[in-house]
């Protein structure tokens, strides 16, 4: 296989997710972020051969270790009807997608992305359990219910008496100590202004119903309880992204910590905070707001972050006016998807969104389902879709594919690819650049793997092989 040159890794890395091929992708937008930005660079500083360098071959830390061990979810197919779309795909796809190393149940979706034409499929509408790639459908459906500028409200809101403050949580995982910090200057400012004496403290976190507690179970280090009031996803070892031990109460966590900020500002505070709902005559005092929807949607694809993925999924059921629980969330989720103008019939045929991370197993969908949402996001006439795309791990550069295709010279850079990973279950799904620079969708979804590692390097090959195919 040649190597490639410097500028084909730039220009995939960057077109994979913006604009390719026969108007793929020919709209306006904040491409330039920082992400976007040091991709460029970094695939600037490779050598000139190609490829990607890696300081260690240490495991991915922004990949979720596997859940605990499960037999596999479906049955295999009966014989496979004949693959779709062209011979030269199925010629060079095929062998591949027959690897051992895939397990018991393999399909697979490519579509050119331009015009949504399926190039290849096996098993394409068989819905499947999808593990982290279920984001995918988690975001398209936060980004379509309520826009790319969205953002996420953690509200302090004060009884007409001005005796009791209530920190109300919004859904936002992502609040750091610094917005916790300036939530909390505002609040003892808005306080003084208003001549406030010695104030009680609460805090709100009715806006989710519902168990809080993933089906994997509590403690589980993959992600926090699912509250709508916590600080840095309720991370205690200073972790940022991936696995890391989380606090038992978030949100009585974050309370606190909002306490002890307001007292080192000189508010007089009456005991310790209380969990409960905020009166009716409350009024908001001062407001913190994540980042725009796009940016969360950026990160929940490029670390495969399961908290973020949560609280999306229940931004989208508020949106939707559903229950904001795992019931409800997954219920709007699938509902905002069947009112998008999907390229074909019947893509949500036996899908499931049990969560919005994809750790629950009972998640269900099809390969081409994923692909057609990709395709969707690519489209011109859906610009609030782009960081779904923008989002997707870089092969060899970015989040969970940083410490995969080392050594690759034929995916590295060009395929963009969201990752999935459960016990004996592996999954791939993302936008590769041809040699003729086509912007293609792909998923393949294994069930049934004996091993994570040959099933993730098979997955790989699969999508490397892509950039070979005219």
């Amino acid at each position: 296989m040649p190597k490639l040159r410097t500028w084909q890794l730039t220009a995939g890395s960057a077109v994979a997710g913006l604009a390719l091929a026969a108007g793929a992708v020919a709209v306006a937008g904040p491409w330039d972020s920082g992400q976007r930005k040091a991709e460029r660079e970094l695939a600037a500083a490779q050598d000139r051969t190609g490829g990607a360098h890696h300081e260690s071959p240490r495991p991915d830390p922004a990949e979720p270790d596997p859940a605990p061990s499960a037999g596999t979810v479906l049955g295999a197919l009966g014989a496979a009807a004949p693959p779709a779309g062209d011979g030269r795909f199925a010629k060079t796809l095929g062998p591949l997608l027959d690897s051992a190393a895939l397990g018991q149940l393999r399909t697979a979706s490519v579509v050119d992305a331009a015009t949504g034409k399926q190039l290849y499929g096996r098993g394409e509408r068989t819905a499947m359990t999808p593990a982290s790639t279920v984001k995918i459908a988690t975001t398209v459906a936060a980004l379509s219910a309520l826009g790319p500028d969205h953002r996420i409200a953690t509200t302090v809101l004060a009884t007409a008496d001005g005796k009791r403050i209530v920190l109300k949580g919004g859904g936002d995982p992502t609040l750091e100590k610094e917005g916790l910090r300036a939530l909390a200057t505002d609040t003892a400012r808005a306080l003084r202004d208003r001549g406030a004496g010695p104030v009680s403290l609460a805090y709100d976190t009715t806006l989710y119903t519902g168990p809080d507690i993933h089906p994997i179970g509590a403690g589980n280090e993959n992600l926090a309880r699912v509250t709508p009031l916590m600080v840095n996803e309720g991370r205690t070892d200073g972790t940022r992204s991936g696995i890391g031990d989380r606090t038992p109460d978030p949100a009585g966590d974050a309370a606190r910590a909002f306490a002890a900020e307001l007292r080192a500002l000189g508010v007089e505070l009456t005991g310790d905070p209380v969990d409960e709902k905020a009166p009716a005559d409350a009024a908001p005092v001062a407001k913190a707001l994540s980042a725009p929807l796009s940016a969360l949607v950026e990160r929940t694809l490029t670390n495969s972050d399961n908290d973020i993925a949560e609280a999306l999924a229940r931004q989208t059921a508020l949106a939707a006016g559903e229950e904001v629980s795992f019931e409800g969330a997954g219920k709007a989720v699938y509902d905002t998807l069947a009112e998008l103008d999907l390229p074909a019939e019947g893509l949500l045929t036996g899908a499931r969104f049990a969560d919005g991370s994809g750790l629950d197993r009972n998640d269900r969908v099809s390969a081409a389902l994923l692909t057609a949402l990709l395709t969707r996001a690519a489209d011109p006439a859906h610009p609030e879709l782009r960081s779904v795309l923008t989002g997707l791990p870089v092969a060899g550069f970015s989040g969970t594919l940083s410490t995969r295709y080392a050594g690759d010279t034929g995916g590295t850079g060009l395929v963009r690819a969201k990752t999935g990973t459960l016990s004996h279950l592996n999954t791939l799904a993302g936008t590769v650049v041809t040699k003729d620079g086509r912007l293609l969708a792909f998923a393949f979804l294994a069930d049934g793997t004996p091993a994570p590692d040959p099933a993730q390097k098979a997955l790989d090959t699969l999508a490397s092989t892509l950039t070979t195919l005219p």
